[in-house]
């Protein structure tokens, strides 16, 4: 009886011991967010929003600028040009050399000069007599400093060398005057001519030519009154005087395989003609008439089924072409 009992009481002891754990309130698992961590989640997606706006703005703005036109605000380019009366002075300053290199008569040579310099100045000018000469005088190039000042190079052969003059000119506006005594230079160096352009040439079309070109050139001078024949209608050119020279000779046609412009039935065709010159003294040692070598550029144009001249004007580069 006392083992019943004592069973029983741990029966119940146990019993009991699951009510009180039923009675206990259950464990939960922490809800998402929970603690703050939902906090960590929204900086994660705000730092990596801020990220990806820095590095679009990088890229974007420099494209932007790239191709956005310039604002108002941007400083127009100076248009400013110098008002000088380049035309003007280098007439001025070319009378003015042919007075100063006269020195035959020093007395009226002073009396001209003082149309050009400063009242009172034209005694800064003197030199001996005879000691200077000037021929062939001309123009070569108006250096502008500002709107009232220049200085005019005035190529000369002076005695018998050939030099240049820079003549100082200073222009109020309406009138001119030098500015100060001319100064004696080296004569302007000779340029250096380059190598002419290499093309391949288009045989065919210059056989085409040449009884074309032979015609046009001896209308050219010889029978102005044929001239149209050769001419491209519509086109004009101007013939030589009658009788200046006489066509002798089509020495030489070149004729690019393609067009410069890419039209290939118009053409640029350089020649080179012999003209006999009219004079009966001018002759060689053979006996025979002068002669003299030109060179010219021709444009003609291909109407179908015939060449025509369009224009016809000097060949640049005709030495060692």
């Amino acid at each position: 009886m006392a083992k019943t009992s004592r069973r029983d009481t741990a029966v119940r002891d146990r019993a009991d011991d699951v009510d009180h754990e039923l009675d206990a309130p259950r464990s939960r698992r922490p809800r998402a967010g929970a603690g703050g961590r939902w906090w960590v989640g929204v900086g994660r997606v705000l730092l990596w929003a801020f990220i990806i706006v820095v590095i679009f703005n990088g890229i974007w703005f420099p494209i932007r600028n790239g191709f956005s036109l310039p604002t108002s605000a941007a400083e127009p380019e100076s248009t400013d040009t110098v008002d000088f009366p380049e035309t003007a002075a280098a007439a001025f300053a070319l009378r003015f050399a042919d007075t100063y290199l006269d020195t035959s008569d020093p007395e009226a040579r002073q009396s001209s000069l003082a149309a050009f310099v400063p009242e009172g100045q034209a005694g800064q000018l003197n030199v001996p007599a005879d000691s200077l000469t000037g021929e062939n005088l001309t123009v070569m190039a108006v250096d502008v400093l500002d709107e009232h000042n220049a200085v005019v190079v005035v190529r000369a052969d002076v005695n018998d060398e050939a030099m240049s003059l820079e003549v100082p000119v200073y222009s109020d506006g309406s009138s001119l005057v030098l500015s100060g005594r001319p100064a004696l230079l080296a004569a302007p160096s000779q340029a250096e001519l380059p190598a002419g352009s290499s093309f391949d040439e288009d045989p065919q079309v210059a056989e085409q030519l040449e009884d074309v070109l032979i015609g046009f050139f001896e209308a050219y001078t010889g029978e102005p009154g044929h001239l149209d024949r050769y001419v491209e209608p519509g086109a004009s050119v101007a013939p030589l005087p009658a009788n200046s020279v006489e066509f002798s000779e089509l020495s030489d046609i070149t004729v690019p395989s393609q067009s410069s412009t890419g039209d290939d039935d118009v053409r640029q065709v350089a020649t080179t003609v012999v003209w006999a010159l009219p004079s009966v003294d001018s002759t060689d040692d053979t006996g025979e008439a002068g002669q003299m070598v030109q060179n010219y550029l021709v444009t003609v144009v291909n109407s179908g089924n015939e060449w025509y001249v369009r224009d016809i004007q000097g060949a640049p580069h005709s030495f060692g072409g």
